[in-house]
């Protein structure tokens, strides 16, 4: 049996797992799940005849370089961080490589040794990014094929909660790794395009500056900067574009309520506090307030960011327990962004029945023939519970499809990649659509940013 590895066994590994093993016996698949918990790989699989769980810790040489000599693909579902000792592995033993990460400094140094052996180390193949890498350039090419310029290029995602299992004021639950939504934004200013002109938003003005998006059957969200939009502007070939611009989306008022964290300095990953694990919730907010031996911490909350009591935002915080002199810390020489992320666990964990939603929006404005024209194209998907989630969906099956196209020889040119490439994007996305991943194209008015033409 043809043999694929694959390393990590968490929260965006179980559609990947279960499109594999629904295609074990057509396509003669053994898949090995390997991960540091072994309870977690035996979950994923159970006790289908064609899988196989291992006690796999990356950092333990010997089995690492056991288990990917004893595969014809890998697919490391590790941390971003984790995945250079497996691709230097692989190219030691000649093994193609999948992840959903985005390419490192190191995984990028890997790229000549990669083609001298002529092996694909696909990356960036999951949702965001990976889906909207493969349909940004399904549009782009579309409209280049018949000649258009293009000159507008808007890019968003969000991992959300489906309206079904919405009910908080946030509108608003972890979907992926709650440390990236804390610290999101941070580690210098989000830049990008508008109408020829580079724009920066500084991190204390970034939820600040957002944008509307009306999809069509699930309403209005509000879209935040990304730190780099330009990251991909040479790699799309949008090199003369006049706007470009990638974002996350959020429904409308939390970046508003957001901003109060980072106006406090709650976000702040840089530094750890003291006494931490004595703290409560409401002595954490307090150390960030100034002394006052009459006034309360929320009036002193209230005063410091000027929000008004019948104001929605002091309803949302109020929601958290922000205040409670009950609920500990319990952590040991937290950074503020640590203490934050577990305040907010308590609220935005999705319980088992709950339901999340990947939510994703595309502009391309272009000019052909002398005239200016755009597509927007929306694409949202629902997930079914806590562990089939639409983030596991978006990022796993992506992974999955690309794992085995790879494997048939389907897709063959080598190197250390990302999927922006008709041979690697057209099949991944026309399967995508039999799984309910589908892009609504519709053709609006070209308004770009000056539409008075001022």
């Amino acid at each position: 049996m043809r043999k694929i590895l694959i390393i990590g066994a968490g929260k965006s590994a179980s559609y990947l797992i279960k499109y594999l093993l629904n295609k074990s016996e057509e396509e003669n698949l053994l898949i090995i799940v390997g991960d540091i918990n072994f309870p977690n790989a035996k979950k994923l699989i159970g006790d289908h005849e064609n899988a196989q769980a291992i006690i796999l810790d990356v950092f333990n040489k010997q089995s690492r370089e056991q288990a990917i000599q004893n595969a014809d693909i890998v697919v490391s579902m590790l941390p971003a961080r984790f995945h250079i000792e497996v691709a230097k592995d692989c190219i030691r033993f000649n093994k193609n490589m999948v992840t959903a990460s985005y390419v490192s400094d190191e995984m990028q140094n890997l790229d000549r040794a990669a083609k001298e052996k002529g092996l694909i180390f696909m990356n960036e193949i999951g949702v965001d990014p990976g889906v909207d890498h493969m349909s940004a350039m399904h549009l782009i090419d579309k409209v280049r094929d018949k000649g258009g310029d293009i000159i507008l290029f808007e890019s968003f995602t969000g991992g959300l909660v489906a309206p079904e299992s919405d009910n908080n004021l946030w509108n608003y639950k972890f979907t992926w790794n709650p440390r990236n939504v804390v610290v999101a934004g941070q580690g210098g200013a989000a830049k990008f395009l508008q109408e020829g002109t580079y724009k920066y938003i500084p991190y204390n003005r970034l939820f600040r500056r957002t944008e509307f998006l009306d999809v069509e059957g699930y309403g209005r969200f509000e879209g935040y900067a990304n730190r780099d939009s330009l990251k991909y502007q040479s790699a799309y070939g949008l090199d003369h574009v006049k706007t470009l611009y990638r974002g996350t989306i959020r429904r409308v008022g939390f970046s508003r309520a957001w901003n109060m964290f980072v106006q406090l300095g709650m976000t702040d990953d840089s530094y750890t506090i003291d006494d931490s694990e004595n703290m409560s919730y409401r002595d954490f907010v307090n150390a960030f307030l100034a002394y006052s031996p009459t006034d309360s911490v929320e009036l002193k909350f209230r005063h410091a960011l000027k929000i008004d009591q019948d104001d929605i935002v002091w309803d949302k915080l109020m929601e958290l327990d922000l205040f409670s002199s009950k609920k500990m810390v319990e952590l040991k020489r937290a950074t503020p962004a640590q203490v934050l992320q577990k305040i907010l666990e308590d609220s935005w964990t999705l319980q088992d029945h709950e339901k999340d939603m990947i939510v994703m929006y595309h502009k391309l404005g272009y000019e052909l023939d002398g005239k200016k024209y755009q597509i927007d194209s929306t694409m949202v998907t629902v997930g079914e519970d806590k562990v089939y989630t639409a983030m596991s969906k978006t990022v796993g099956l992506p992974v999955a499809i690309a794992t085995l196209a790879i494997l048939n020889e389907k897709i063959v040119t080598p190197g250390v990649q990302i999927p922006i490439t008709k041979e690697v994007y057209e099949p991944i996305l026309k399967e995508l659509e039999s799984y309910d991943i589908v892009f609504t194209e519709t053709k609006v008015p070209y308004l770009g940013y000056n539409p008075l033409n001022l």
